[in-house]
């Protein structure tokens, strides 16, 4: 599919094949952004990082949730930090989850690495070869704590779809944004395999 291409399968889901300052126009009333951004010290080039990249952040009032590196200063203000805890061994063994426009307690999150196959089946989860794949359950307790029913949620950068996914399983409306038509087209599959398969994990 070519880019500025929007997959609807229920009107309350929307992923858009094109830049999230393109998507940003379409938009109506948000109640949270979730998103996992391009770090600076994490594959910078293959995510197309630059500086300054999220700072359209600031043109929104409503809650937000952004994934960040543990090592690289977060570049806007925030009101808390909260913890990823990867339960695992080596490597980056958390995230930082930055809140923003909301309160001032901090949390840790204990969800597994989704890296492979076997991390994936072990976790009622998918593997979709995205070096930075969220955990669908993680994402699921954030939706679960900051929205309710019918709240419609954006995600600016929707890799491989776990937010979207999310969205679908805990009835949210889902706006995203996926460059990448590659995870774009991986992201649809997912959607629709939870669509007709609803209580699959």
């Amino acid at each position: 599919m070519t880019q500025n291409h929007c997959y609807t399968p229920v009107p309350s889901i929307q992923l858009y094949n094109e830049n999230c300052l393109d998507t940003i126009k379409r938009l109506g009333k948000i109640d949270l952004i979730l998103t996992d951004p391009p770090y600076p010290d994490y594959l910078a080039d293959e995510y197309k990082y630059f500086e300054g990249i999220i700072d359209f952040l600031n043109e929104f009032d409503c809650k937000q949730l952004v994934f960040w590196s543990a090592k690289v200063e977060f570049p806007l203000n925030y009101t808390s930090i909260h913890i990823w805890d990867k339960k695992c061994g080596v490597g980056s063994m958390y995230e930082r989850i930055f809140e923003r426009n909301g309160g001032a307690a901090y949390k840790v999150y204990n969800h597994y690495l989704i890296n492979s196959t076997v991390a994936a089946s072990y976790a009622k989860d998918t593997f979709e070869a995205h070096p930075s794949q969220k955990p669908i359950n993680l994402i699921r307790e954030l939706i679960l704590q900051y929205t309710k029913e019918g709240d419609t949620i954006f995600d600016p950068f929707s890799g491989s779809g776990s937010t979207a996914v999310a969205c679908v399983k805990e009835k949210r409306n889902f706006v995203g944004s996926e460059l990448n038509s590659i995870y774009y087209e991986k992201s649809i599959k997912r959607i629709q395999k939870v669509i007709a398969q609803p209580s699959l994990f």
